[in-house]
């Protein structure tokens, strides 16, 4: 759903905004006229994407019950919410199955299923207020950015796939349970995307090993996926984009990739 000089901004919130997808995100939604809630846990981080493109700074734990319940008493007064975009969350090691580590994957569970979860739950409200006083022309939206591993397994990769297809299943079931409301579910799939942390983080600050995720071809970058985030939101309002999946020209599948040097 667009903005128009004849209709107020819409507003979303962008979990996970301080870097990569989330960043990018934030920056194309206000380069479109949005009105955009940059959330993530390093304040610095937000403050200096802030002062960049105008965006409202608001640190935030996605795991803190607590900090997401004062999110929402922010949000309301404020102008309310349009849209929220789950971007929140990571991936930690190549563990396989028979010596997982357990904090790591629970971590995992955590920031990548309950935190979607929990700021899922918490603004449903005013998503629902802002979907009524649209009109029959509006609505809201849900955005959930989850991954291929939500979409198929690969060795070593049983704890992030596992909580990847767990937040599929909530944006999947969530869009069935509302559905007849005027708000849309919108889950966005990325393969591989060089982004400054993702892998570096995986891999436990390891940069050679994290480099060579994206060695001998062109990944996906995060603008890439902005791009798609930002065009389903825009979209007529009764048209959903239930599942979109974006992978790198030369990523077949999760573990086939041809590294030919495009």
């Amino acid at each position: 759903m667009s903005t128009t000089p004849s209709t107020p901004a819409r507003r979303a919130l962008v979990t996970g905004a301080s870097s990569g997808i989330g960043a990018a995100t934030v920056r194309r939604l206000r380069a479109e006229g949005w009105q955009v809630v940059a959330s993530a846990r390093r304040a610095d981080r937000l403050e200096a994407l802030a002062a960049e493109t105008g965006a409202e700074a608001y640190p935030l734990d996605v795991t803190d019950e607590a900090g997401v319940a004062d999110l929402v008493r922010y949000l309301e007064p404020t102008g309310g919410l349009d849209a929220v975009v789950n971007n929140a969350g990571g991936a930690l090691g190549l563990d396989r199955v028979e010596d997982g580590d357990l904090d790591g994957w629970r971590h995992m569970y955590e920031l990548n299923v309950l935190g979607t979860l929990r700021v899922t739950q918490a603004v449903l409200p005013l998503l629902r207020a802002s979907a009524e006083a649209s009109g029959p022309d509006g609505g809201a939206d849900v955005v959930v950015v989850t991954s291929t591993a939500a979409h198929g397994a690969y060795e070593g990769g049983a704890g992030y796939t596992g909580v990847k297809h767990a937040e599929r299943m909530l944006s999947t079931t969530l869009r069935w349970e509302i559905a007849g409301e005027p708000i849309r579910v919108m889950e966005i799939a990325p393969g591989n995307v060089a982004t400054e942390e993702f892998s570096l983080v995986r891999f436990d600050g390891d940069a050679d090993r994290a480099a060579a995720v994206y060695e001998g071809y062109q990944p996906l970058v995060a603008d890439d996926i902005a791009d798609a985030v930002a065009w389903s939101l825009t979209r007529p309002a009764h048209v959903n984009t239930d599942l979109l999946i974006l992978r790198p020209r030369a990523q077949a599948h999760n573990q086939k990739i041809a590294r030919t040097g495009v």
